[in-house]
């Protein structure tokens, strides 16, 4: 008996290793730089964003999927949703507001870069691609969750493993539903414009949870030490805020089921 214990002892700790995430973490220094490094706002990030814009609008405009896939590649945007998720762990609140401001920044710019275009192209009838992102479900609630822990896990590794987040960007799909509300304003079709902006809002704030769960997970310090109290209430607005985002998505499941 005492043999067959020591041996599910041994199972259960190569267990708990294969999918320990702080054996080959990355120090607390070097996970921050990287994701405040990635989630900055400059003039280089700002063009490549515009023209990761541009091609997913042409892409979403002709129904070509490559050309949607090259753009969500060299978009910068999940840079910021990253870091604003750091910010909100380590309670950091400035720089979790400067973070939330920048990605509204780059929202903004994306909108407004893909309204010009589609305003411009001769194609004015939606496409299936367009169509596609105007009817989020749960299931993308699934997506943007797990391709969300994918892409911080992949961030927080002592190796960075550089083959995850190009995956996370085309999985989770940031990209085209800004595209379609860029769509949508430039021809005037306000239902398509809540659609796309709900799968985009679903998109990040689902990749935002799960970032922060595995950084919790991880204990990044702290800037400043909250009360009981005031940890309580954080984690009441984040479980009200996923419920309140999610609820949309199940009804349209249900719907289509």
């Amino acid at each position: 008996m005492g043999e067959i214990k020591e041996q599910n002892e041994t199972i259960k700790e190569k267990i708990r290793k294969a999918f320990s995430l702080k054996e080959d973490s990355a120090s607390h220094e070097e996970i921050r730089a990287r994701l405040l490094d990635g989630g900055q706002i400059t003039g280089t990030n700002m063009c490549v964003m515009v023209c990761a814009m541009i091609i997913a609008s042409v892409g979403l405009n002709v129904s070509s999927t490559a050309v949607i896939i090259g753009a969500m590649l060299i978009s910068p945007i999940m840079g910021s949703i990253l870091a604003s998720a750091y910010g909100n762990v380590s309670a950091d609140y400035v720089l979790l507001r400067n973070h939330i401001i920048g990605l509204g920044m780059q929202v903004v710019i994306s909108v407004v870069a893909a309204s010009i275009y589609f305003y411009l192209s001769p194609v004015k009838e939606p496409t299936v691609e367009l169509i596609a992102r105007t009817s989020p479900t749960f299931f993308d609630v699934l997506i943007a969750f797990f391709g969300g822990l994918a892409g911080i896990i992949g961030q927080t590794r002592l190796d960075k493993t550089n083959t995850v987040i190009p995956g996370v960007a085309i999985a989770t799909a940031l990209m085209p539903p800004l595209c379609t509300c860029g769509y949508a304003i430039a021809n005037g079709r306000v239902d398509m414009l809540l659609g796309a902006g709900y799968l985009f809002i679903l998109n990040a704030y689902f990749i935002f949870l799960s970032a922060s769960i595995i950084l919790s997970i991880l204990k990044i310090p702290k800037t400043k030490e909250l009360s009981e109290k005031e940890w309580r209430r954080h984690r009441f607005r984040m479980v009200r805020n996923t419920i309140i985002i999610a609820i949309p998505s199940i009804i349209a499941l249900y719907s289509m089921i």
